[in-house]
């Protein structure tokens, strides 16, 4: 049986060409369709072949930077816009038959579809069929490497899965297949990592393909999970009664060998790509920088531009003549007074996570730290979050005579003459500010990281070619700081917290014990703000009820005129203003998050259960 391929496996330029060829064919009869391309004439042409594997990278999507972004499930963001399934997830509604938000590039089907691609790129690129070896070996790993990236996608999603490492083909006697074990699927990725590091080595980087150093970066994340304590047979049912009474544990934990061990290859894997040259942003320091300088060393990294660009090591482009979602990400979270979306917004509590200056925490119950709670914080702080008072772009037009300050305004203020005729003017950036309210924040606090701050991208017409980052150089460095805690190596373990610590401009940690364990997961926390890590270490370390399903709360802002002041047009300005900040729960109607064992790990849905008899279910969703 002849298979065709649509033409949407093929890049642009071949398309043409095509279409001429077949527009001179004389067999008017032929019932070849003409939008598609035989199984026979890809694989012995490198073009198209190239085209088939590079239409495999299309499960990574816009990578995280999608209008519901996987912060809002954690404690670093909120949805906004109701109606998307975040608050099925949240709030541990989740159940087979509606298991809430699943983007599809977490979604089974959708990623078995990919799987099953890069099987067909795989099994045809071992012998291939045409006659240029380098870049036959090169497509190889890359669709190894993809392979990988997808079994990885619902392996850290749902548990143990079935591997699917061939094509399956029609009149099988059998289709239906069982999930393999955690251990199982480790074993696989980490396999399968290396052989696409080697056909990937000595090959020259391409921006947004993988490479040598992607494979043993995504080995090193993988490895970093399999060692955690959620994986961890003893540590596992012991933290839950959910996971301890589940029948088949071997599809979440390791039944046989020891956490040491695998402590031990976690670091070996990360350490391999921290020392792999020419990668890494600022890291060779041996004192703080500035507060100014770890600022922009932050939004550096964020946006990909001087210098920040080598902490990439894999990450989804975006470019304007290609009009993609992910180059709106700027609309999807920028404040609605500048007409964006406020999709997900920053929460007080991932805000108070930020420490002092000093590295000391931040405390609301210090009276300085609450009159003034946006000073003095870590430099990252002002790299990571808009929030009230602080400067950013020019307004659009319709905006601008109401601030030719250009500030972000989240609260409340008096206009007028403080102690006598004032109105209220409730910020442009606010539910009630009359700028596209429906669009406002509920928390009282917009993203800054991954928006480009460029004054001429404002509105909802424009977008911006920021890359998502799935790995990069600091992600190693942090799985290598935390594998030396778990072995109990705390002076390497410090030193290399320090480098990333003195490029913020964050002063040396000296601590150490369980002190130094909850720094570095806040390290973490804030290094990796809305880059997808947070669900999955808040998961992995077993502390989702004090994080993931933690009451969200919000600021309360309210300016009052000093005695004597007159302001016609607000702006923030503690010289004509007294500022009062209060920290509030949201409204349960809104979003009220609690936290169920059995969102360890999201159920596998009720088709696809149908579908596969030799499936089991996961724990809590009987």
């Amino acid at each position: 049986m002849k298979k065709f391929f649509k033409y949407r496996y093929i890049v642009p330029g071949l398309l043409s060409v095509m279409l001429v060829l077949t527009a001179c064919n004389d067999d008017f009869v032929s019932t070849k369709p003409l939008d598609q391309v035989s199984e026979a004439d890809v694989w012995p042409d490198e073009g198209l072949t190239t085209a088939f594997v590079t239409d495999i990278y299309g499960g990574l999507g816009n990578g995280g930077f999608d209008e519901q972004m996987l912060a809002s499930l954690t404690d670093e963001a909120i949805f906004t816009h109701p109606g998307r399934g975040i608050t099925t997830i949240t709030e541990s509604r989740s159940t087979p038959g509606d298991p809430g938000w699943i983007n599809n590039t977490i979604a089974w089907a959708d990623m078995y579809r990919r799987i099953r691609s890069a099987n067909l790129a795989i099994e045809n690129l071992v012998e291939p069929k045409f006659n240029n070896p380098g870049l036959a070996a090169r497509l190889l790993g890359e669709a190894k490497f993809l392979r990988a990236y997808y079994h990885h996608q619902l392996l850290r999603y749902f548990g143990g899965i079935p591997i699917v490492d061939r094509v399956y083909k029609l009149g099988e006697e059998n289709y239906l297949i069982e999930r393999n074990s955690w251990e199982e699927c480790v074993n696989f990725l980490v396999k399968e990592l290396d052989e696409a590091a080697e056909l990937l080595k000595g090959n020259p980087v391409v921006k947004g393909r993988a490479s040598e150093l992607a494979a043993l970066a995504l080995k090193a994340r993988i490895l970093t999970y399999a060692a955690s304590d959620l994986h961890d047979q003893a540590k596992a049912t012991a933290k839950s009664t959910t996971l301890n009474g589940y029948s088949k544990p071997e599809l979440f934990v390791y039944t046989s060998g020891n956490q040491t061990t695998r402590w031990q290859a976690a670091k070996a894997a990360a350490k391999a790509v921290i020392d792999y040259p020419g990668y890494g942003y600022k890291l060779d320091l041996t004192e703080p920088v500035s507060a100014e300088e770890g600022t922009a060393n932050n939004i550096n990294m964020a946006l990909a531009r001087s210098g920040g660009e080598s902490e990439i090591i894999f990450a989804r482009y975006f470019i304007n003549s290609k009009r993609e979602n992910g180059g709106r990400i700027g609309l999807y979270n920028g404040p609605n007074g500048y007409h964006n979306w406020a999709g997900n917004t920053p929460t007080q509590n991932f805000v108070d996570k930020f420490t002092m200056a000093d590295g000391t925490p931040f405390s609301w119950n210090n009276p300085n730290h609450a009159k003034e709670p946006y000073k003095n914080r870590d430099p990252r702080f002002y790299g990571i979050i808009l929030y009230d008072g602080a400067g950013w772009k020019p307004r659009t037009a319709d905006v601008a005579g109401s601030d030719p300050f250009n500030q972000i305004q989240t609260g409340t203020y008096e206009v007028g003459t403080g102690g006598g005729n004032t109105t209220r003017h409730f910020g442009l950036d606010t539910r009630n500010g009359g700028v596209e309210n429906w669009n406002g924040t509920y928390t009282g606090y917009y993203l800054r990281k991954f928006i480009d701050d460029n004054p001429a991208i404002v509105a909802q017409t424009d977008w911006q070619e920021i890359p998502f980052p799935f790995l990069r150089y600091t992600e190693a460095v942090l799985n290598y700081i935390e594998a030396c805690l778990e072995l109990g190596e705390e002076a390497e373990a410090r030193t290399w917290l320090n480098k990333i610590r003195f490029r913020a401009g964050m002063p040396a940690v000296t601590a150490s014990g369980q002190e130094l364990v909850e720094i570095y997961r806040n390290e973490r926390l804030i290094e990796l703000a809305f880059e997808e890590h947070r669900y999955h270490d808040a998961r992995r370390w077993m502390i989702p009820a004090s994080t993931l399903g933690q009451k969200v709360f919000y600021i309360s802002i309210n300016g009052t005129l000093k005695p004597g002041k007159t302001v016609s047009i607000y702006r923030y300005d503690p010289d004509s203003y007294d500022y009062v900040y209060t920290p509030l729960e949201l409204d349960p109607g809104k979003e009220n998050r609690a936290w169920a064992d059995k969102m360890y790990y999201l159920p596998i849905h009720r088709d696809e259960m149908n579908r596969n008899d030799q499936l089991v279910q996961n724990p809590g969703y009987d």
